[in-house]
């Protein structure tokens, strides 16, 4: 059974289960260093994929592609015993998102309006401006961590991915606005 998205308990943990895992990423490489902040990370993430499955009955799309990334790469940082694995994590995961919304639109779907058209109705025309939005918006966000991870120290990196890489996205996120009201269901 698909979970009530009116149900004011579910909207309540949400915020908790998306960031949670990416501030205590945060907290713990300030006190402890990216190696056991990977860890923590890694962990918290299953235990959000977790706690989304039993509160919700399901575990969204794009958090479960998330998280597989990140156990994935923080397996692979903390196996090798090298940061650079999670740090491209945000490069290779926005580069593959930007290319399958880009691949889909220039074959005639939208995995993008396939994944949220449930909670958010647009004409075509609107699911196109926004899905070439995000597009974009990954782009500038993978050569943005690129930037960030080989000129930073790892602490640097660390608040760059928390907190630029978050700007970022609400950024985009704000212009896309616009264009849900003139074709959709904000106007």
């Amino acid at each position: 059974m698909a979970p009530d998205s009116s149900n004011p308990s579910q909207k309540k943990h949400r915020p908790i289960l998306e960031y949670g895992p990416l501030i205590l990423f945060f907290i713990t490489n300030y006190f402890a260093g990216i190696m056991w902040g990977t860890g923590v990370l890694v962990i918290a993430t299953v235990i959000a994929l977790s706690l989304s499955w039993i509160w919700d009955r399901k575990i969204p799309m794009m958090a479960l592609f998330g998280g597989i990334a990140v156990a994935f790469f923080g397996g692979l940082t903390i196996f090798f015993n090298d940061p650079v694995f999670i740090k491209i994590k945000p490069t290779v995961i926005s580069l593959l998102i930007a290319a399958v919304l880009a691949g889909g639109q220039l074959i005639g779907r939208n995995p993008l309006k396939a994944m949220l058209s449930s909670q958010l109705q647009l004409s075509s025309v609107g699911w196109q401006q926004v899905t070439w939005i995000w597009v974009v918006m990954f782009v500038v966000s993978a050569i943005a961590n690129e930037i960030a991870w080989r000129t930073l120290s790892d602490d640097g990196w660390v608040t760059f991915k928390a907190f630029g890489l978050t700007g970022i996205s609400m950024l985009f996120a704000l212009m896309t606005i616009p264009i849900m009201k003139k074709h959709g269901n904000l106007g």
